[in-house]
């Protein structure tokens, strides 16, 4: 069974097995549909018959489709702190280029690969989020916590403001290489990571 998104766009966390997996069914439905029709389109109901539940179920979960997406968005990151820390796991502390590239590529893998992603990676395409919801500050500080793990070291506010500014620029250059290319542009892709290599590594080495 997934992990239940711990999200506050979650009008109740689901104790049951049954209605956990139900909360998956509907959470995979939308992200299905989000690369169908887009967010403009998506609906609630929609996504009820895409999931097989009544249009009950879903609104026993979220109050709208803004509230279903951003728990996508919450299991989206869920999941890739996730594979980020698998990867980790599995490298020396002292090599910062490696670990850079295990945040980048396990982006990009999900990017090319997972439903909704393109959309919903891990913010909402809609109105801006308070600051303190701000996916990009989301990102950072779930990196940050895993980098500051992977080198034996407590995350402190140099780490944290360096890895922002590396999501923050991350997060526009590969808006641009996707934008280019359906798969991502191989070019601007290459420019990113020695970008990350040049700012981050001698921070990650220290």
């Amino acid at each position: 069974m997934e992990p239940v998104p711990e999200s506050s766009s979650l009008r109740r966390t689901p104790v049951q097995q049954r209605s956990a997996e139900r909360l998956a069914r509907i959470l995979d439905a939308c992200a299905e549909l989000l690369d169908e029709t887009g967010y403009e389109d998506l609906s609630t109901r929609a996504v009820a018959l895409r999931a097989g539940v009544p249009i009950g179920s879903v609104y026993r979960f979220f109050s709208n489709k803004r509230a279903m997406a951003a728990a996508l968005a919450h299991r989206n990151l869920d999941s890739y702190a996730e594979r980020v820390g698998a990867r980790l796991a599995h490298l020396p502390g002292a090599d910062g280029y490696a670990a850079i590239d295990a945040v980048l590529d396990e982006y990009l893998a999900m990017k090319r690969t997972v439903p909704g992603f393109a959309l919903v990676d891990f913010g909402v395409p809609a109105p801006a989020e308070p600051a303190e919801s701000d996916p990009n500050h989301l990102v950072a500080e779930r990196l940050c916590g895993l980098l500051a793990t992977h080198l034996g070291r407590t995350p402190d506010a140099t780490l944290h403001r360096k890895v922002l500014v590396g999501v923050e620029a991350t997060d526009a250059l590969l808006q641009l290489a996707f934008r280019t290319r359906p798969t991502g542009d191989p070019g601007l892709i290459a420019e990113t990571r020695e970008l990350l290599h040049a700012y981050l590594a001698p921070v990650l080495a220290r």
